[in-house]
């Protein structure tokens, strides 16, 4: 419940706000003058304080002022009557949230009330996420800073230290692994176990042993007792990819770990307690298999607790250089070669690509540009087939183009379409056509796009 200090020596009038207040459920406090405020305010906390300025042994501004120096964050409401307002405006200086002249209105002051409650609320959790946000995580090997992959950046920010259960999904290759490993990196369980599981690369009658161990006999071939996936990642962290091609049988056995944390293992009738968090990846659409009865939805609504949803790398054309830059010294240093980077036109080739691919696909055109080229700097022509079709393309694209057009046209029809493929990355823009981002910088002022 709310609490409210009202401070006037008006004890008809104080009496009066009490009475409107309490019928909107609040906790409602009286003090009949500053320095009674101050005391109150030194004992406990209030949500506001409705403050009378005229009052006998100490006045509201003076109030005001001691008030904020013992609790800034406290929302004060001065009144006043309408003859000193003047008063007022002084008082919303040194620091009084808002002002209403009295006799108070029922009806503003209600909506008052409820809108500085409303405010209060949003900045204790505009407080409280800065706070979490600020702390620092280091998400290993995700690399970007464009528009598309911050939420996703925030998100696991804000779950990763959380015992939640997640599910990421996103394209094939867009780098669900990746961010699994950053979030058991930066949790609580970092010092225990991530153990993975594809659960597409198993047949269904290895699948859950392989989940929940076998005890020897459980099956032909089971010779020995084996410890299951949960079993070894307890206290830690399991990581189950491509969750929707489990199978429905196992599903329900999934289910129950999530539930109750406990499982049995194949052949066997004891029951073993883990404790376990889950991550969870998948390239398809499990509303989709809900709905055609593929996929439990009991199941489905357990592991979206929290949704974490990877772009693919055609949503974020901007991280293209930041990405070529580090599959560039990786691989440069794995296989021992000298390369400076990519020319501008094998740069705008892989900007105006699609990567159907995704990440994945780059990390590859990049490894084998890196082997491949001849000089210090990557050209087009060590690309494979798809980009080197697009670059044949955009050839003839161009000579087409400059058929009738004058080269300072043909000059600002390039510019304007490379700015528009980076998103308005200017720096970006710059580097793609090889020029300072000073010169593309006058070239824009020139065309009248600021």
């Amino acid at each position: 419940m709310h609490k409210i200090l009202i401070v006037d020596d008006d004890q008809t009038h104080r009496q009066m706000i009490d009475t409107i207040l309490r019928k909107d459920g609040y906790d409602i406090y009286q003090a009949d003058d500053g320095d009674q405020a101050i005391d109150n305010v030194q004992k406990q906390f209030f949500d506001i304080i409705l403050m009378d300025i005229r009052m006998k042994r100490m006045d509201g501004i003076s109030a005001l002022k001691a008030i904020k120096k013992l609790s800034p964050s406290i929302p004060v409401i001065i009144m006043t009557a309408f003859s000193s307002v003047n008063t007022a405006v002084d008082a919303l200086k040194s620091g009084a949230y808002d002002y209403l002249t009295k006799p108070v209105d029922s009806d503003e002051l209600s909506i008052l009330i409820k809108k500085v409650l409303h405010l209060n609320q949003l900045e204790k959790e505009n407080v409280y996420l800065k706070e979490r946000l600020g702390k620092t995580f280091h998400f290993k090997n995700i690399i970007g800073n464009s528009a598309a992959i911050q939420p996703l950046f925030e998100a696991m920010t804000l779950s990763s230290p959380t015992d939640a259960t997640i599910l990421i999904s996103g394209e094939s290759g867009t780098g669900k692994e990746l961010i699994a490993n950053a979030i058991h990196e930066n949790s609580p369980r970092k010092d225990m176990p991530l153990i993975k599981l594809n659960c597409a690369a198993l047949p269904e009658s290895l699948l859950e042993s392989e989940l929940f161990g076998h005890l020897k006999g459980a099956f032909t071939g089971a010779a020995t007792n084996k410890k299951g996936r949960f079993h070894l990642a307890h206290k830690g962290t399991i990581f189950l990819d491509e969750i929707a091609d489990m199978p429905l049988s196992t599903q329900s056995k999934i289910l129950r770990v999530i539930q109750e944390q406990e499982f049995e293992p194949l052949g066997g009738t004891q029951t073993i307690k883990v404790d376990v968090r889950i991550i969870a990846a998948t390239n398809r659409n499990l509303k989709e298999a809900v709905q055609t009865g593929r996929f439990r939805e009991d199941l489905y609504f357990r592991l979206n607790v929290i949704h974490l949803k990877v772009p693919p790398l055609k949503e974020r054309s901007e991280d293209i250089p930041l990405l070529t830059e580090f599959f560039l010294k990786k691989f440069t240093q794995k296989n021992k070669r000298f390369i400076k980077g990519l020319t501008p036109k094998g740069m705008d080739i892989l900007m105006r690509y699609d990567w159907p691919g995704n990440i994945r696909e780059l990390q590859n055109v990049i490894e084998r540009s890196v082997i491949m080229s001849r000089g210090d700097l990557i050209e087009p022509d060590v690309f494979p087939e798809p980009l080197k079709k697009l670059y044949q393309s955009s050839n003839e694209n161009r000579m087409a183009l400059n058929v009738g057009k004058s080269l300072k046209d043909m000059e600002k029809e390039m510019i304007l379409l490379t700015l528009k493929k980076t998103n308005g990355n200017r720096t970006h823009t710059a580097d793609i056509l090889g020029i300072s981002r000073r010169t593309l910088q006058l070239k824009l002022k020139e065309y009248g796009v600021h």
